[in-house]
């Protein structure tokens, strides 16, 4: 995928945005995006995932999130 700014060259807002962005749209793009389209979200929604989780792994966990 090469389209848009690499997620570890985002700063930390933008980070942030980019990441709201790609799950307030996750639901129409799967029940109305191509199937190019939803491999393509898919893709940006891991990266942006992934360097979330890197830039932050001792991001607050809420108890209430915990199962037993």
């Amino acid at each position: 995928m090469e389209e848009g700014i690499r997620a570890d060259q985002l700063s930390d807002d933008d980070l942030l945005r980019e990441l709201y962005q790609v799950q307030r749209t996750r639901h129409e793009t799967m029940r109305h995006g191509s199937d190019n389209a939803l491999d393509t979200h898919t893709e940006r929604m891991a990266e942006l995932e992934a360097e979330y989780l890197r830039r932050f792994p001792d991001r607050e966990i809420e108890q209430s999130r915990l199962r037993d």
